[in-house]
């Protein structure tokens, strides 16, 4: 008798490994991207100016703040009925530890020289991140859940709701003394583009009948953070 498993069981289950493994590794790395930005100090993106602010405020890390925010945002998911998925409860405590891990291991940077391709490498491993992590098909992160949960309740547009959003926290952040510069004019502008590219780069083929699942149109990730 064989031991082997039927191919289709086989397959299902490489499908879920690759799957599981995007999902983690993406968060991790997305951590990290966000650890490289507050090294190279040239701006975050916005909801790190807030968890940044806070953590000025607190005395606690910037990993350990967003897991506090995160936690705190998902609860808002109740009122407005939305589902959480393994990649939302995950994306609450992978990307804040991840994030004080790699800022305990990069040293400070002193220089444009160094500040800079911190911030544009940061910045592109994000990207990188998002495809992984969004193409994994797990749920979306607490603050992605946040924004489409508005637009679902109010019936205003995703975009007008991932603006209003951002906005306060940039502002609220920056006046607890988050940082606020061109890395976060960057990072507005690129996310965008570069989360397409990957999240294509990286999808992952249906279970179903093998064919590649393939981000359409704006990206998620281009339009929320996790």
């Amino acid at each position: 008798m064989s031991t082997q498993g039927h191919p289709t069981e086989r397959f299902t289950q490489g499908h879920l490994i690759r799957r599981l493994s995007q999902l983690y590794v993406g968060l991790a790395l997305y951590g990290a991207s966000s650890a490289l930005l507050v090294e190279a100090g040239l701006g975050l993106e916005p909801w790190n100016v807030l968890h940044q602010g806070l953590a000025e405020l607190t005395g606690l890390t910037i990993g350990v703040v967003s897991i506090f925010v995160g936690a705190a945002v998902l609860l808002l998911w109740i009122p407005l009925r939305q589902r959480p998925g393994l990649g939302t409860v995950s994306n609450v405590f992978v990307v804040g530890i991840a994030m004080d891990g790699t800022l305990a291991l990069v040293p400070e940077a002193h220089t444009l020289a160094v500040q800079i391709p911190l911030l544009v490498t940061g910045i592109v491993l994000n990207g990188v991140a998002t495809g992984l992590y969004i193409a994994a098909r797990f749920g979306p992160g607490p603050r992605d859940g946040l924004m489409t949960g508005l637009h679902r309740r109010t019936g205003r547009s995703i975009r007008l709701m991932r603006t209003a959003v951002e906005i306060t926290v940039v502002v609220t952040g920056f006046a607890l003394g988050g940082t606020v510069g061109v890395g976060t004019v960057l990072y507005a502008v690129s996310i965008g583009p570069l989360a397409q590219l990957f999240l294509r780069v990286f999808a992952v083929p249906s279970a179903s009948d093998g064919s590649a699942v393939v981000a359409t149109g704006q990206p998620r990730r281009a339009i929320l953070r996790p």
